[in-house]
């Protein structure tokens, strides 16, 4: 499992640049370690997340979602979280790059805003023996 250090400004509004890699017919889980821009760690304690990738076919041009990420709040406070997708969905995957992001959502009081987090590309690697 691929840990990363991402730094997450919600002023700005601009997500974090990732490059990922992936493995067909593995499960991919990737933890995501969100700090502050003074390196603290950012607390996620009232966010939601989403995150998906699309095959990209050229500049701006993409053929909706090819799957969608689970995402999970290992520690929320300390700002640890999770992005997985099972083998079942890495397998069906055709090898290439895609495109990806992911979106949190925070919800205070009564209202929600949501902020791009992390985007880049994902390049997808079937290999020749499958996982163990």
């Amino acid at each position: 499992m691929a840990s990363k250090t991402i730094t997450f400004d919600k002023s700005s509004g601009v997500a974090y640049g990732l490059n990922l890699t992936m493995y067909g017919g593995s499960d991919f889980e990737v933890t995501l370690n969100v700090k502050t821009t003074s390196s603290g760690a950012f607390d996620l304690t009232n966010y939601s997340g989403a995150g998906a990738m699309s095959k990209s076919v050229a500049v701006g041009a993409t053929l909706g979602i090819t799957s969608a990420f689970t995402v999970g709040f290992t520690s929320a406070f300390d700002g640890v979280m999770k992005l997985s997708l099972a083998a079942v969905n890495t397998r069906a995957t055709t090898e290439g790059r895609y495109v990806f992001d992911v979106l949190v959502k925070e919800s205070v009081g009564g209202g929600a805003t949501t902020y791009p987090l992390v985007s880049g590309n994902v390049i997808v690697i079937n290999p020749v023996s499958s996982a163990p």
